[in-house]
């Protein structure tokens, strides 16, 4: 029998990485959607691409956006700092509208390969307060896409999944650790360098640190 179709958004850092792993354990055959979209650094994509091919996705793709073009976030002006301490609030790295921009498109990449599923790593425990990785977000859009598509309309139907949604940091680097993540391949900085090391410094670095101390397992994040 043929595997069933599922779009997984993969950034290249450890929580997109640990949902493909469960995707595909769960019996999907992954098409991995990357975005560059004028982010700081081109570490992430090249983080996707390395664990697109360990995982034999049955393809990759890239899509290029001009979100720097809007500004209004850490991530894509280079004249607003990354913070390194933490913040009140929803702080600046929220990039506006990005998680909703990105479903959208996976959305239509799902149509067209007549995929039903649709995987992200949006999580809701150990996060930086963004307002698109609510439960209320994803149930939200997943009710979009049912309304908005011809396969919707016709009865087939989308879900929207987010498996890490209410799992701590700990869990999902063991959970990636059992499914055989390697996290060595894998980038969660703000604003990592030209050689793809870590600052060790920013909310993501933070909590991504936590998440090893937390689970007892060693951290192999390459740190500047």
């Amino acid at each position: 029998m043929n595997k069933p179709k599922a779009v997984v958004l993969l950034s290249g850092g450890l929580d997109s990485a640990t949902v493909l792993a469960m995707a595909q354990n769960k019996g999907y055959e992954c098409y991995t959607m990357s975005f560059d979209y004028g982010q700081r650094h081109r570490a992430e994509l090249q983080a996707a691409e390395r664990l697109a091919r360990a995982a034999g996705v049955a393809e990759h793709k890239v899509i290029g956006l001009d979100l720097n073009g809007m500004g209004g976030s850490a991530l894509t002006d280079a004249n607003i700092a990354v913070p390194e301490t933490p913040q009140q609030g929803i702080p600046v790295t929220y990039v506006p509208a990005r998680n909703t921009v990105f479903l959208a498109l996976a959305l239509g990449w799902a149509e067209v390969l007549q995929a039903s599923d649709i995987f992200i790593g949006v999580n809701a425990v150990d996060y930086s307060g963004y307002p698109d990785c609510r439960p209320a977000f994803i149930q939200g859009f997943e009710q979009l896409a049912n309304l908005a598509t011809r396969a919707g309309v016709e009865g087939q139907g989308f879900r929207i999944r987010a498996p890490l949604q209410d799992m701590s940091k700990a869990d999902i680097v063991r959970e990636g650790t059992r499914l055989g993540v390697d996290y060595s391949l894998t980038i969660s900085c703000y604003q990592a360098d030209e050689q793809g090391r870590a600052c060790g410094r920013c909310d993501s670095c933070r909590l991504r640190a936590a998440g090893f101390t937390s689970a007892g397992l060693p951290d192999p994040t390459r740190y500047a």
